[in-house]
C-alpha cells in the first residue's frame, strides 16, 4: 500500500454529498443555537436536568453560534469543525454528568464525526492532510 502524496480531483457527487452533509449540520446547528435564546419550558427543565444555569443559555448559544458560522464559512469551515469538536466534546461531559442515557451521550460524538465527514467531502485541503490509501 502506497500513502497519496496529493488528493485527486472531487468528484461532482463526493462533493455535492459533502455540501449537502454540511447543510444539514448547519442547519441542525442553528436551530439549536437558536433554541438557547427561547428560555421555554423545555430548555428550562433540560437546564435543571442538566445543572446548567439558565442564565448560561444565551453564552452557550452565542459560542454554537460563533462555531456554526466558522463552519459554514469555506475559508473557516476547518476552524468551525476544529471548534465545534471542542463545543461537541463538552456536550458529552455535560451529558455525562448528568448520567444521561448511553445514546444522549454518544450523539455529540456521532454528530462530530458527521461534520467531519462533510468537510472530508467537499475540502480538498483536509483530504491532503489526511491521505487515504491506495
Amino acid at each position: 500500500m502506497e500513502l497519496v502524496g496529493h488528493a485527486s480531483p472531487i468528484s461532482k457527487q463526493r462533493l455535492w454529498t459533502g455540501r449537502i452533509l454540511s447543510i444539514l449540520v448547519v442547519l441542525f446547528l442553528l436551530f439549536d443555537s437558536g433554541i438557547k435564546f427561547t428560555h421555554s419550558p423545555q430548555m428550562l427543565q433540560i437546564c435543571a436536568q442538566m445543572g446548567l444555569p439558565v442564565h448560561l443559555l444565551p453564552v452557550i448559544g452565542v459560542i454554537l453560534l460563533i462555531c456554526t458560522v466558522l463552519y459554514a464559512i469555506p475559508q473557516t469551515a476547518s476552524l468551525g469543525a476544529l471548534f465545534l469538536t471542542a463545543y461537541l466534546g463538552g456536550a458529552v461531559a455535560i451529558q455525562m454528568r448528568a448520567d444521561k442515557p448511553v445514546f444522549d451521550t454518544v450523539f455529540p460524538v456521532i454528530f462530530a464525526a458527521v461534520l467531519w465527514a462533510a468537510l472530508f467531502l467537499r475540502n480538498d485541503g483536509l483530504r491532503v492532510l489526511l491521505p487515504s490509501r491506495k
